[in-house]
């Protein structure tokens, strides 16, 4: 039984063949590991629980699939608590939710976009592994800080920058909620460009996560001729923001420039195709288990860090003002 203990977990010091006999006589057998038997033996749950409060916006779905597929390839099991979200981060039932994660065993990553993410995040008992996949700090944390994050900042400065490089005056703003503080990251970037550039700062409407959000921004932005470049805090609130202006007979590019956030499945297929900035959702995922990968298997320090840099995809959705030569 040692022997066969050392192939299934990967032991280097078995021999070849002995190896293949053990994994043929598994095979015949239709042998399955018992993993409750195992954590009970070595004290470990080989299991990870992800605490979200979406699951179907396009940031929150990579991140899962990343964390999904890292774990995997470690043998690690996913399973997925949904906060409640409705109406606000209820404290008791976020605080309940965190307790039967922390109940189910093995490590914690929390994406904590949102305020009941947030709260999970703070409420995670101290001895729980716990790694948070948040917003962009506002400034560097400390190392005690099993954080990951992508560069937000530089992403809405580099979109900004690019509108205001086609010759528009100024780039209006339509934010997604921001889940720690009152000027999130992506704001925090797109005033810095402007600022740079000495252009007027239009006052940022505040949308939603979806198209609905977008939709009602736009139509709002569409009544001011005066409007000729705006960037949206997401795809989806881009979206909503197109029809709006194709509601009210205001052409993208020709009379207004949008770009978009994220870089979504859909964002390639719009018409006009949406010009927005890629983030890695998906590598953020996998660097969030490996970050509490290592955490349990005791292999590596915690180092809170930026994983992904934004890259500026430009499409047919943005373009010079009108009369701009």
């Amino acid at each position: 039984y040692q022997t066969v203990s050392r192939v299934i977990n990967d032991h280097p010091s078995v021999k070849p063949s002995t190896r293949d006999r053990v994994l043929a006589a598994i095979d015949e057998l239709g042998f399955r590991r018992n993993s409750t038997a195992l954590a009970l033996a070595s004290g470990r749950t080989r299991a990870v629980t992800v605490l979200t409060s979406n699951t179907t916006h396009y940031g929150y779905a990579s991140i899962l699939q990343g964390i999904e597929e890292a774990a995997r390839a470690a043998a690690y099991t996913v399973g997925v608590g949904v906060l409640e979200s409705t109406g606000g981060a209820d404290e008791a039932a976020v605080d309940a939710q965190v307790r039967r994660a922390a109940d189910a065993g093995g490590g914690l990553i929390v994406i904590a976009y949102d305020p009941a993410g947030v709260r999970a995040l703070g409420a995670v008992p101290a001895d729980l592994p716990v790694v948070g996949v948040v917003e962009t700090p506002a400034t560097p944390p400390g190392g005690d800080r099993p954080w990951v994050w992508t560069d937000d900042r530089e992403a809405a400065y580099e979109a900004t920058r690019h509108l205001l490089s086609l010759g528009h005056e100024t780039v209006h703003y339509v934010a997604i909620p921001s889940s720690t503080r009152r000027t999130s990251a992506r704001t925090t970037g797109w005033q810095q460009a402007l600022k740079e550039a000495g252009a007027p700062e239009p006052r940022a409407l505040q949308g939603s996560w979806g198209p609905a959000g977008g939709h009602a921004a736009g139509l709002e932005l569409a009544k001011d001729t005066a409007v000729t470049a705006i960037l949206c805090g997401n795809d989806d609130l881009a979206l909503g923001v197109i029809r709006a202006l194709h509601e009210t007979g205001r052409t993208v590019p020709g009379e207004v420039s949008v770009a978009g956030f994220d870089d979504a499945p859909h964002s390639a297929y719009l018409t006009p195709s949406l010009t927005t900035v890629r983030l890695d959702f998906t590598g953020l995922g996998r660097s969030a288990f490996a970050l509490l990968h290592g955490v349990l298997e005791e292999s590596a320090p915690i180092a809170p860090h930026s994983v992904s840099v934004p890259e500026l995809v430009v499409r047919e959705s943005s373009g010079p003002p009108p009369g701009h030569a």
